[in-house]
């Protein structure tokens, strides 16, 4: 039970991440496209604005995908060590944060029901927004003096 004590948000986001990024570069993911992104040395792997509008035959949409799916794995990482270092100095997250990651997994859910996003990250969205509401009640009952509230 120690181990889980330890298990943070934070470590979650950076486990989804993680997985994320395995699976772009895993033959059963995006492996195909990830190593056409390699042939070019990851530069330049779009025509960027050039294919846009998106249209058939103008976007490389498997392309497209590949990278968003690889860049959201790599920019959930940095924000899980964000999370970790909070939840580590015994602080609850913003409230506005908690809210607004559970609206944007609800949004991805409802986009792709069938993903991770539904099987994964709205549980942990859940669970992030009720333990952090839990944590920030037990901190208020403590604070006897309401003068102390105004200096933390």
């Amino acid at each position: 039970m120690k181990i889980l004590r330890n298990i943070t948000n934070g470590v979650l986001l950076i486990v989804i991440g993680l997985l994320h990024t395995k699976l772009v570069v895993s033959a059963d993911g995006c492996g195909k496209q990830f190593m056409s992104f390699s042939n070019s040395y990851f530069f330049k792997i779009s025509g960027g604005l050039s294919e846009l509008p998106a249209a058939v035959g103008k976007t490389n949409f498997e392309v497209f995908a590949t990278f968003w799916f690889f860049y959201f794995g790599i920019l959930i990482i940095p924000l899980g060590l964000l999370v970790h270092s909070i939840e580590k100095a015994n602080r609850t997250l913003p409230h506005t944060f908690t809210v607004s990651y559970l609206l944007v997994v609800i949004l991805g859910s409802y986009m792709i029901p069938n993903s991770g996003m539904t099987l994964i990250m709205l549980p942990h969205a859940l669970y992030m927004l009720i333990i952090n509401f839990i944590r920030a009640r037990k901190s208020l009952v403590f604070i006897k003096n309401p003068l102390q509230v105004m200096l933390i």
